[in-house]
């Protein structure tokens, strides 16, 4: 079977990242994540207050510590999924929390952020035999994928899926400002400068607002194998 890159694109919420992990462990491919990174790097910006209470950004004070920021994935021996590690540090469950949650998309359309985080993508998965989630794989980090795919689902679904992830997480959630986030960080991510959310081109478009997630998971690998074979 030919190593091929597999770039799954999408809104906020929808699933991209489970369905990503799953695919990478059932093929044996090397998963990276690449919202957790944007996540990381907005954990570190909060821990070091270079976000402040307004939600402003110290780009400048950001931009200085870029190279301090070190992200790394390691698979859990419990879960064989990998976890996020900033610094060294694992940092899985802090990087999911509605605080970074709502001040990601603001980091994420920073430029010297994107090129970074873009550097660094690009460098994982030169060697092919990657699945790698996030807004603009597909057009940006490897807009030569043999397999492009656009996720997404209706805002409602995506905010009461979210809902029930914190709250089976046991944190405290409010289904409306989960919502409200959800929509604005759609708005940010399909707006910013740099990089917009949209598909590619040539992207296949899948809505999961009404699919299980074996059902996803097996339209997925059908189009991989036809790809693979």
């Amino acid at each position: 079977m030919k190593k091929i890159t597999i770039a799954i694109d999408g809104h906020s919420s929808c699933g991209k990242s489970t369905m990503a992990k799953d695919l990478a462990r059932r093929i044996g491919y090397i998963y990276v994540d690449t919202g957790a990174m944007y996540r990381s790097v907005t954990l570190y910006a909060l821990r070091h207050e270079l976000i402040d209470d307004e939600g402003n950004i110290d780009k400048e004070g950001l931009q200085r510590s870029m190279d301090d920021i070190r992200i790394s994935f390691k698979v859990n021996g419990e879960t064989g999924k990998p976890d996020t590690y900033l610094n060294g540090e694992r940092v899985e469950d802090l990087i999911r929390g509605m605080e970074v949650s709502s001040h990601v998309s603001a980091i994420a359309a920073i430029p010297f952020v994107r090129e970074d985080m873009v550097r660094q993508q690009q460098q994982m998965g030169k060697d092919k035999g990657v699945v790698m989630d996030g807004r603009d794989i597909g057009t940006v980090v490897f807009p030569d994928a043999e397999l492009k795919v656009f996720v997404t689902a209706r805002a409602e679904v995506r905010a009461e899926r979210r809902y029930k992830e914190l709250l089976g997480k046991g944190e405290e959630a409010n289904y409306e400002e989960i919502l409200k986030n959800v929509q604005e960080r759609d708005y940010i991510d399909s707006h910013r400068e740099v990089a917009p959310l949209r598909p590619a081109d040539d992207a296949l478009i899948l809505d999961n607002s009404d699919m299980t997630i074996p059902e996803q998971n097996e339209w997925l690998m059908e189009k991989v194998e036809a790809l693979t074979r």
